[in-house]
């Protein structure tokens, strides 16, 4: 699965959705985790539906996407595109988030995550 997190140094989830400027794309199975890269999401359009489209759109490979605020119309836009938001706590560490979700995969992973680590495998067979 990929997996984005908002981040302003690559270390801890510190970072609203919509005002993130960065976000920092891993890869996650269940035994591994790689860093894949940064993603650069800077520019501010004008208008708030035209914000988070873009927002969305720079993070559209992700399969979920981490932050440690998501207003409710920006929750419904970015699940329509495919992607899961997740809330962590602010500052949380981006490497413990990621032992979370393997422990998770690994022992009795929620619907929505197993849909979701299905439909990544499946995309990358």
């Amino acid at each position: 699965m990929k997996i984005a997190f908002a981040s302003s140094s690559g270390e801890f989830i510190d970072q609203h959705f919509g005002w993130s400027k960065l976000f920092y794309l891993y890869s996650v199975s269940k035994n591994s985790a790689e860093f894949l890269k940064v993603i650069d999401s800077s520019m501010e359009p004008e208008g708030e539906k035209e914000k988070l489209n873009y927002k969305i759109d720079t993070i559209k490979e992700a399969d979920i996407m981490y932050c440690t605020q998501i207003g409710p119309t920006a929750s419904k836009m970015i699940q329509s595109s495919g992607v899961y938001p997740v809330r962590a706590a602010e500052g949380e560490k981006i490497a413990d988030a990621i032992l979370k979700l393997q422990d998770m995969l690994k022992d009795a992973p929620a619907p929505w995550l197993l849909r979701i680590y299905h439909k990544s495998e499946k995309r990358s067979a």
